[in-house]
């Protein structure tokens, strides 16, 4: 279960005394686990060293050692880019944002799905020594104000439209400015850090903006030259990419990654998947403003010259499907959701796929029936299980390749390579192997902190630099661990992080409605849907309140994916004597009715 929710370490701390008994894993590296009192303490090191270098210098490297690799193929847009056409591309978009008067440090959003000119940004933001702010696709109006002003960016990338947003207007309903304004030259009362919205099209010019093949046109050789020069200058601990992850506060919080957390998460997730052993192709479904698809996607991909293969803009089945047979891709990356639509769609077709290596599912949890149809229908090699968090830089925990099915049908995989784990009681203290508790983690990958948050983050990040997942865990000795609940209210929609209080802060503005509680219910295809349980105002009949009504007030306020598939009306929500709310009892409500 890959999840996208939550100071880089460069050396991790071990208290020798715990460290004791050896279990030797089928990769023949061993993990050490806690001999005093049983307690669940595991830590995974390894022989290869971490990497101190930066994103920019990492790209360098790749595109030294496999210049005529694919880097990408983006079918969608019919591109193809080789790693020495990125390099290019990359070092004029990060020369020309320093001559348009950006610098070190800056903020720069990309508001787009998975597309060429998002991968080529998010590098060259970082090989201009800048801050990718990574933004949701599907974000409404409300939510691209916040995101926008959260982290004061200062550039915005972004292309014409995908599906049903029309961006460049979204942008001229926020900002009446845009239109009047010169390229780069923005004044925006609503955003006032903006400076400049860069769209990726080919088509006439908007106003106000300019176009990302012109941004590349301005720089000269010798001023590109100079991005070099400048990596020497750009600290492996920098803050690289700016990732939102929402709260029960319903305010989307932005956890900082380092250039040093990305890339090892990237190297260490490249060995465990064995990308050195064949010239992989991976089909990537999952977003690149996701850190499934950033650290295991774009990071993981440089180290051994790896295609990525986008089918896609947004996820769509019969794409993918086509993608895989087209370009040979030998591994697959995507949610549960997604599997069961690609298991759909390839029964509908009648269609056999080529004999594919790998599949990683992740970001929310997989049922088992899931992991053995997709090995079975899509002729999967191996179907690998693995556990992550925004805030720890990418995978922590996946399957060993060689381990058997029943590894990926028990658990999420083995702590990953540098980290350590355990699991602790509500004290903090390690409970016994076996034994239920909070996961904490420790390494390389923990977040610099939430941006201009302090408080947030030493609600997450202690003292002593243990990481609070608020996920119920069980730890194993030998490294391996399963989820088996969550201490937090978080509903995981198709793979999508959507958190109750968001939602109810929305629908409370509804005039219709007194109060609104929401909680995640079973849902076969998208494990987890929402369900809005509302009191109606007294002066309103409860036939005047209906999903459709609810669904159709949500538009524009939230993202698709937030919106209420099911509505309950209730006349007085289960609460404690103290007042608070007793979600488990909606849970119990809604699964007994489905039950009658």
């Amino acid at each position: 279960m890959l999840r996208s929710a939550r100071f880089a370490v460069c050396v991790v701390q071990r208290r020798l005394l715990h460290i004791s008994p050896k279990v030797s894993y089928s990769s023949g590296i061993e993990v050490q686990s806690s001999a005093v009192d049983n307690q669940s303490y595991v830590h995974l090191p390894d022989a290869k060293p971490l990497l101190y270098r930066n994103i920019g210098q990492h790209l360098r490297q790749a595109a030294e050692n496999y210049p005529n690799n694919e880097a990408l193929v983006s079918c969608h847009e019919a591109k193809r880019f080789s790693f020495s056409d990125v390099m290019d591309k990359v070092d004029r978009i990060a020369s020309s944002l320093h001559l348009l008067g950006l610098e070190k440090g800056d903020r720069v959003g990309i508001w787009a799905p998975n597309c060429s000119a998002y991968y080529l940004t998010n590098l060259a933001v970082a090989r201009a020594g800048m801050i990718a702010v990574g933004i949701n696709p599907a974000f409404q109006l409300p939510e691209i104000e916040y995101a926008l002003n959260k982290v004061q960016v200062k550039a915005l990338v972004t292309i014409e439209s995908f599906r049903t947003q029309k961006y460049y207007d979204m942008l001229c309903q926020l900002m009446p400015e845009l239109a009047d304004s010169s390229p780069g030259k923005l004044k925006a009362a609503t955003v006032p850090s903006l400076k400049m919205v860069i769209v990726d099209t080919e088509a006439k010019k908007l106003p106000g903006t300019m176009t990302l093949n012109e941004l590349m046109q301005i720089p000269s050789e010798q001023e590109i030259s100079k991005i070099e020069s400048l990596q020497a200058s750009i600290s492996p601990d920098d803050g690289a990419c700016l990732m939102f992850t929402s709260g029960t506060t319903g305010q989307p919080k932005a956890a900082l990654l380092s250039h040093f957390g990305v890339i090892n998460n990237g190297t260490h997730s490249a060995h465990r998947l064995e990308l050195d052993r064949k010239q992989h192709r991976i089909c990537v479904q999952v977003p690149l403003f996701h850190v499934f698809g950033m650290s295991l996607g774009a990071m993981a991909s440089l180290n051994y010259g790896t295609t990525l293969v986008f089918p896609s803009a947004g996820f769509q089945a019969t794409a993918s499907l086509k993608t895989i047979s087209e370009e040979k891709c030998t591994l697959i990356y995507g949610t549960p959701t997604m599997f069961v639509d690609l298991l759909n769609e390839l029964r509908r077709e009648s269609r056999e796929l080529p004999e594919i290596d790998f599949a990683l599912i992740g970001a929310s949890s997989c049922s088992p029936n899931l992991i053995l149809e997709v090995k079975e229908a899509m002729r999967v090699r191996e179907v690998l299980a693995g556990y992550g968090m925004t805030e720890a830089s990418g995978a922590t925990f996946t399957s060993d390749l060689g381990d058997s099915t029943d590894v990926a049908l028990s658990t999420v995989g083995r702590v990953m390579e540098h980290f350590e784990a355990k699991v602790v009681d509500s004290d903090g203290n390690a409970v016994p192997y076996g034994t239920p508790g909070e996961l904490w983690l420790r390494g390389y990958g923990t977040m610099l902190g939430y941006w201009e948050d302090d408080l947030k983050t030493k609600e997450v990040i202690a003292a002593d630099r243990w990481l609070k997942t608020g996920d119920q865990f069980v730890l194993r000795p030998d490294g391996y661990g399963t989820v088996v609940g969550r201490m937090k209210e978080v509903i995981i929609r198709g793979g999508e992080n959507v958190y109750p209080k968001e939602i109810e802060d929305v629908l409370n503005t509804h005039p219709d409605l007194l109060e609104t509680y929401c909680i995640g219910v079973p849902d076969e295809r998208l494990v987890e849907e929402i369900c809005a349980f509302v009191r109606v105002m007294d002066s309103v009949k409860e036939e005047a309140v209906t999903l459709e009504g609810v669904r159709e007030f949500c538009q524009g306020r939230l993202s698709n994916f937030k919106i209420p598939r099911h509505l309950r009306i209730v006349e007085q929500f289960p609460k404690t004597t103290s007042g608070k709310i007793q979600k488990f009892k909606l849970l119990e409500m809604f699964e007994n009715e489905n039950k009658a």
